[in-house]
């Protein structure tokens, strides 16, 4: 896979890249090519008003053209320059990742395009929302600096089983939704599914909690005043449709802070309410207030629980710096709610500061991993403090065997076999021939089991999602099974994109005009859903002023078109203003 020499993707691990997908150019028929140039153009006309940066520049500077949809290789070039990088991926990834992207400084591009008929918003991830929404801001340094700082926080948040589930629902449905010929009761039995999973979610997980955040500032956010907020979301500058509607009074705006949590969001639907900051800071703000709230910043009881509830690998921080890894199952908390016991299951393994122990891997710990919690009893100081004088004098040497008893009552009886130090704490004690037991005599350990390895910590200070050392651990962070329909076209739709590419060759290479006549009467004929085709002969027969009988059958049929069949007034009419209000002028404006 290319790092299109961009340093940034480059420095991507190996678990990250499992989501990266070729772009394949050649793919995106000449349809792709008029749609992308269709909403850039009313992007450039309408944006240049209601968005909260130079978004023409903002382009320019991300590689972006009107013309064409952008290749990979050029946006990052571009990106390259201002510290970021970009790479494409099928449809929407597992959260934790996209995030995790964001903090790596890269964008995440869906590598597919909106179909004609969602021409103006589309629930599914596709290169004109990430590239056209997301790059051009990415130039804004403080903005930039807030989605980077989000993503490294997003990417440690915990989830919860049903996150998975939802995660799942979403994916199927943009994918439906965006395929070709797709029975319409799949696409409802589909909704209904999602809609079933989200009024079932129970208690919000972190990685929820997070989701609307992100939701309401980088895809939905507004900056500036209640009365005259601007646009810098990437879902609402994408979207044409939205982009115009959500500035009309009966969306409610309310200013952003830590209580926007509260509000859920509907991927299918239009947003009820948005919200607004003062300024890119605020956003910061409200984002460490909640990262305050998180298991990977409060550590305990209450954060290993929430390792339990995701069924899926996560990392538990010793107060020693050992970073247990693995799928958390089981946990001792004592009277005062303080922990004294914690186990996984399956493949786990330990680290410290995210490089894995040696032969400490998964191979080795493949059947979990279980070891207290805490002090021992009538020892002032934590073990982890003690140097390796102080732990002979309590009598802690290899070689020997020792009886440890902790303050929760758990006892360890074994011979020490080795004494782990990292960063001058002691943060591992591997016994033989050893017994582990709690004060009420139930057995966790026995001498025929093997080596038993202690991790060393009073407390468990942070738990987050995922491993500590990714890449050591082989982490495969949920990759679905359900990918995006490859299209298959028929005859008629290969004929339609023929028509669309000889339009695009006449306005390119300004010839061939006698040509357009009768591409119109095949339109006519054969074509009679499309207008975006009709509008693209009509621009350069207008502005090249070819025949003025053309002109007026072009605008005359379009016009009815719009007049007769709702779906397609407001492109039909957004696009004849454009073609009255080119975007050339509107580009030599703003520079």
């Amino acid at each position: 896979m290319s790092d299109f020499n961009n340093q940034q993707v480059a420095q991507l691990p190996k678990h990250l890249r499992q989501f990266i997908v070729e772009q394949h150019y050649e793919k995106y028929t000449p349809v792709d090519q008029a749609v992308w140039r269709y909403v850039m153009r009313q992007n450039y006309s309408y944006l240049k008003h209601v968005a909260f940066y130079p978004y023409i520049k903002g382009l320019q500077r991300a590689g972006l053209s009107i013309e064409y949809i952008p290749d990979l290789q050029s946006m990052n070039d571009n990106l390259g320059k201002i510290g970021w990088g970009a790479v494409t991926v099928d449809g929407f990834i597992p959260p934790a990742a996209f995030m995790e992207y964001q903090a790596y400084r890269v964008l995440v591009i869906a590598a597919d395009i909106r179909q004609i008929n969602h021409i103006e918003y589309t629930p599914a991830p596709d290169i004109i929302h990430e590239s056209a929404g997301h790059a051009p801001i990415i130039a804004d340094t403080d903005y930039n600096n807030y989605l980077s700082y989000f993503g490294s926080i997003g990417a440690k948040a915990m989830f919860s089983s049903k996150d998975f589930e939802l995660y799942e629902a979403i994916r199927k449905l943009s994918i439906l939704k965006e395929a070709h010929g797709v029975d319409e009761q799949e696409i409802s039995a589909a909704e209904k599914s999602l809609r079933n999973i989200a009024d079932n979610m129970g208690e919000p997980s972190e990685m929820a909690l997070l989701g609307r955040l992100h939701w309401w500032t980088v895809e939905y956010g507004l900056i500036g005043t209640l009365e005259n907020p601007k646009i810098y979301g990437a879902a609402l500058l994408s979207s044409i449709g939205e982009s115009a509607t959500c500035m009309n009074p009966d969306i409610k705006k309310i200013w952003y802070d830590l209580n926007t949590i509260n509000y859920q969001y509907d991927i299918t639907q239009q947003q009820p309410q948005l919200f607004v900051t003062e300024n890119f800071q605020n956003l910061i703000d409200v984002l460490e207030a909640f990262a305050d709230t998180m298991a990977f910043r409060r550590g305990g009881a209450e954060s290993i629980l929430k390792a339990i509830e995701c069924k899926n690998p996560a990392t538990a921080v010793y107060s020693s710096g050992l970073q247990l890894t693995g799928t958390f199952t089981d946990v001792g908390i004592s009277k005062a709610d303080e922990l004294t016991f914690i186990k996984t299951t399956g493949p786990s393994a330990l680290a410290f500061a995210g490089k894995q122990l040696d032969g400490h891997g998964k191979d080795y710990h493949k059947d979990g991993f279980s070891s207290p919690v805490g002090k021992l009893k009538d020892v002032a100081k934590p073990l982890e403090e003690h140097n390796l004088i102080e732990l002979e004098i309590a009598g802690i040497i290899e070689g020997k065997q020792v009886d440890l008893i902790f303050e929760s009552g758990i006892n360890v009886i074994g011979v020490v076999k080795e004494i782990l130090v990292a960063a001058s704490k002691v943060i591992l004690i591997v016994f033989e021939n050893c017994t582990v037991k709690e004060e009420n005599g139930n057995i966790l350990f026995k001498p025929e089991w093997g080596t038993y390895d202690m991790a060393i910590g009073k407390k468990v200070v942070s738990v987050f999602n995922g491993a500590a050392d990714k890449d050591a651990f082989e982490e495969i962070i949920l990759v679905s099974k359900e990918q995006t329909h490859k299209v298959i076209y028929d005859e008629a739709t290969q004929q339609l994109h023929t028509l669309y590419q000889k339009v695009r060759t006449v306005r390119e290479k300004q010839s061939g005009y006698e040509e357009l006549a009768s591409i119109f009467n095949t339109l006519k004929t054969s074509h009679r859903t499309d207008w975006l085709c009709t509008l693209e002969i009509l621009e350069i027969v207008y502005h090249k002023q070819l025949d003025a009988a053309l002109e007026k059958e072009l605008r005359i049929y379009l016009e009815m078109k719009a007049a007769t069949e709702p779906e397609y007034t407001k492109l039909i009419n957004d696009g004849l203003h454009i073609i009255a209000n080119p975007v050339t002028q509107l580009i030599t404006e703003e520079d």
